[in-house]
């Protein structure tokens, strides 16, 4: 019997010894961060913070608004929208710096290899031609990864780490600008070394550093260059200004300004209003005009016709005037794209799928090992991607009739543009006079020109060419993403599922003999399918589809086969984006909770083991607190020393309206302090809330009349209660849960630049002769305040006082706790906090709620624990 144990133990892959992995509860593998394997889903993470959007009406801030005046905040108002154009345009310009050299590297690269693949198509050495080509992409791609290395953060498309930050999450090196440099260098070479990735999504990260650098005139990169620019000193407009780049980075890459600015609004942003709409769409048309200005005049000479809007354009569908029988769409074709939405969707969650397990093995496999490893993973996939193109394009393909001349007329300079494009990019290898190679035409082109060749080439493709191609690049395009480069993933879709458009358009015209089809709307409607089945976005996608096609009479039939799209993949998994934000253990916040998760009260979900400090406190005392946590804000309270008279009645204890089971705390107690020393973590305490239990009668002459308490308290100066003292784990139950009034909620960034600033006052001496900070000093080491281990203890006098009352937030939003999680999740989100005090009916603080206590996993895990208590 022990030794099947024994096998069992080393056969299952669930433990690390026997029975350990099972004793873990939800909430420590929350806290850790590991894999639950049930789901094999990885949890968040703690050591990711809220960004501040709330503001903190301190003494500080309070002086500022005293000097306000309508003329002040007019000129302030004008600044931002000049700072709002200013995104714009760099933008645009960044849009127009990284278009430019992807296509100068483009066409170097295919001229020569073209060269001599027609020169050895005669001499029979075409594996020349092919050593040519990975000389090109594998010397790109090594730059691309040798870029990333540089910055970590600068891989993939970097829109998961934008939703992020628009959710309210800080990620760390996100919006630097050595990640912006490392982002457009690094997808400037990975698009032009052949790898199946786009331009368009990095430049929404791009947009988005942009729109945080920009405002702020100062960088760590370039330490040396610093202006003395007072405005925008906090996350809430940092935040306001990376909607704005995001949604300048949508315009960009795809000439759609509205598409863009729903972008940001559906993607991310968890706050908005009418004036951050006005700017943001304003930004959006910035970068637009911008790009299209400077493009349509190095491309076409004619500076200021604005003929190419963005990085990525759709040209102009219309059906061929030879053609009479053909409509761009009719009411019968709704049936079919409903049906390609459905298995765009299907398409779209095995493609989400397959890529979640290759990151996952990544995670487990490659970023553990040197980093060198990442490289040579990149240099495999641009080696197998190039030799499957080269080989496809020469051997795969069929020789097709071309069109007639006459496929497009004269008459729309648009159209022109894109029957020139369509038609110098068609490839010959291999096909005699008037035919050309359908598969060289589409993978031996860049990813936009095969987009247009697919949406608007009159001649057939093979069936046959157009399946493998598609095989061919939905596997490659899958195992792509996610590799150690810059890489978007809104190209590749729309050139996989044009693919799939452009072969059901094929079928219904050559088998079942629907003469009336057009094939560039089934191809834009397949583009729609699988890129809405991957990313799963609605409103935006639709709107960016409908600006880049410039017909809105394709309006009904995108949004048609976006929403069954996305709905089907939403049955068996989530957008690709969404996995990534997973996979990293970001704690982002979706737009509402769940309806069951309405049976739980604020006190359910909140931390009630908290980590405060007095009004007036020691220094020795805050550099404890400081050093022994990782809490970045802190209550500042006193002792409500009226109710410690109710403190303890037998096995109870009572505090703050809630009471529990002494017994069940003292419980928990150690085992927070065995988890604490196994995990070194904070973890949160689990009391429960046990009010439906008969409460003990009072003594008639024990009860006080608690509103006159409080208005007793209201005005009363904040004592000088216990400056030596701050919470120890030394402290016993009844100490560490003692009444206690709160008063207000100050940062950990604020009181660390306290102590350096030495704001303090000995104890011989009124709090009133301590310094005084103004707004500007208080946020002039902003964004990146000094840490508390950095600080020089010797320059402190620990015996010193610092009053922190006049830098708190002595009015932060706060809940009851019998709140339900609903009214508090709304609350939180909607506004943008980072805490969120817990207060009960008399004014003491009970827990603390912070985005951690809001995520989808903990509350199904304290929903879970609810259900366990009934």
């Amino acid at each position: 019997m022990a030794g099947c144990r024994g096998s069992l133990c080393c056969c299952c892959r669930w433990c690390c010894c026997c029975g350990e992995r099972e004793t873990r509860t939800p909430e420590e593998l929350t806290i850790l961060g590991e894999t639950q394997e049930e789901e094999d889903e990885i949890l968040p993470r703690k050591d990711y913070e809220s960004l501040d959007y709330d503001r903190c009406i301190n003494d500080p801030y309070l002086e500022v608004l005293e000097t306000m005046d309508n003329k002040k905040g007019r000129r302030y108002e004008a600044v931002k929208w000049m700072m709002v154009f200013a995104i714009g345009v760099c933008t645009g310009l960044v849009g127009l710096f990284v278009d430019f050299f992807v296509r100068l590297f483009t066409q170097l690269k295919f001229g020569v290899v073209q060269a001599s693949v027609e020169e050895c198509s005669q001499k029979g050495c075409l594996a020349l031609s092919l050593l040519e080509l990975l000389g090109f992409n594998l010397t790109f791609v090594f730059f691309a990864s040798l870029l990333v290395l540089i910055e970590p953060v600068a891989a993939g498309s970097g829109i998961p780490e934008i939703k992020c930050y628009l959710n309210g999450v800080k990620v760390p090196g996100i919006v630097r600008l050595r990640t912006l440099l490392c982002k457009v260098f690094g997808v400037l070479f990975s698009v032009a070394g052949g790898l199946f990735v786009g331009k368009e999504g990095p430049m929404i990260h791009s947009g988005a550093v942009v729109g945080a650098g920009l405002p702020q005139f100062q960088s760590l990169s370039l330490r040396k260059i610093q202006f003395n620019f007072p405005y925008f000193r906090s996350d809430r407009d940092k935040r306001d200004f990376v909607s704005a780049g995001a949604a300048a980075g949508v315009a960009a890459a795809f000439g759609a300004p509205i598409g863009g600015t729903l972008f940001s609004l559906e993607e991310g942003s968890s706050f908005w209003n009418q004036g951050l709409t006005w700017k943001v769409l304003f930004c959006s048309m910035s970068a637009t005009f911008t790009l299209n200005f400077f493009r349509s005049g190095i491309q076409f000479g004619s500076w200021g016709s604005f003929q190419l809007p963005g990085l990525l354009n759709f040209g102009e569908f219309k059906c061929s005037d030879s053609d009479k029988k053909c409509h761009l769409w009719t009411a019968m074709d709704l049936g079919f794209f409903v049906v390609m939405g459905v298995v765009g969707g299907l398409l779209g969650a095995t493609f989400n799928c397959l890529n979640k397990r290759l990151a996952k093995y990544r995670m487990r496999n490659v970023h553990p090992k040197p980093k060198l490893v990442r490289v040579l993973e990149s240099l495999l996939v641009s080696l197998v991607t190039t030799v499957v193109v080269f080989v496809a394009s020469m051997v795969l393909g069929e020789c097709r009739q071309m069109s007639s001349a006459s496929q497009v007329g004269n008459d729309s300079f648009a159209l022109q543009v894109t029957s020139d494009e369509v038609n110098s990019s068609i490839k010959t290898f291999f096909c005699p006079n008037e035919t050309y190679n359908d598969m060289a035409t589409l993978f031996f082109n860049s990813q936009e020109s095969g987009i247009l060749q697919l949406f608007h080439q009159d001649s057939t493709f093979s069936p046959i060419t157009l399946a493998l191609f598609f095989v061919l690049y939905f596997v490659l395009a899958c195992w792509t993403y996610g590799i150690s480069v810059p890489s978007g993933l809104f190209v590749p879709s729309l050139l996989c599922g044009a693919a799939f458009g452009r072969l059901v358009a094929n079928v219904l015209k050559s088998y079942i003999g629907l003469g009336h089809i057009y094939s560039g709307t089934f191809a834009l409607i397949g583009a729609a399918a699988f890129l809405g089945g991957v990313v799963r976005m609605s409103i935006s996608l639709t709107v960016i589809l409908i600006e880049s096609t410039s017909e809105i009479t394709y309006g009904l039939p995108i949004m048609v086969t976006l929403m069954v799209a996305k709905w089907t993949g939403d049955f068996f998994n989530k957008g690709i984006y969404d996995i990534h934000v997973g996979l990293r253990g970001v704690p982002l916040l979706e737009w509402e909770t769940e309806v069951e998760m309405d049976k739980l009260r604020a006190s359910d979900i909140m931390e009630p083991n908290l980590t405060y400090v007095y009004p007036h406190t020691r220094i020795q005392s805050l550099v404890s607190i400081l050093r022994t946590t990782v809490h970045h804000a802190f209550p500042v309270v006193t002792e409500n020393r009226g109710n410690e008279k109710e403190f303890m009645k037998g096995n109870q204890l009572i505090s703050n309206n809630i009471k529990y089971k002494k017994c069940s705390i003292l419980t928990r107690a150690g085992e927070q302090r065995r988890r604490s020393q196994s995990m070194k973590s904070y973890p949160s305490s689990e009391l429960r809330n046990v009010c439906d239990e008969h409460v003990t009668s009072e003594d008639p002459g024990e009860k006080e009349d608690l509103l006159q308490q409080m208005l007793e308290r209201r005005y009363t100066p904040y004592p000088n209660l216990y400056p030596d003292q701050s919470p120890s784990e030394d402290w016993t139950m009844e100490e560490r849960f003692r009444p206690l009034t709160f008063h207000g909620l100050i940062l950990r960034s604020q009181l660390v630049t306290l102590l350096v600033r030495g704001v303090c006052y000995s104890e011989s001496q009124s709090s009133a002769s301590q310094p005084r900070l103004s707004y500007a000093e208080m946020a002039e080491d902003y964004p990146r305040y000094p840490d508390i281990h950095d600080l020089d203890l010797t320059l402190l006098n620990p015996r010193m006082i610092v009053d922190v009352t006049p830098y708190m937030n002595p009015a932060p939003f706060t809940v009851s706790p019998n709140t339900h999680v609903s009214q508090v999740f709304n609350l939180f989100r909607t506004m943008g906090l980072r805490h969120l005090p817990v207060v009960n009916a008399v004014g003491e603080i009970v827990g603390v709620i912070t985005r951690h206590n809001l995520t989808r996993e903990f509350l199904q895990a304290r929903l879970r624990q609810h259900y366990q208590t009934l």
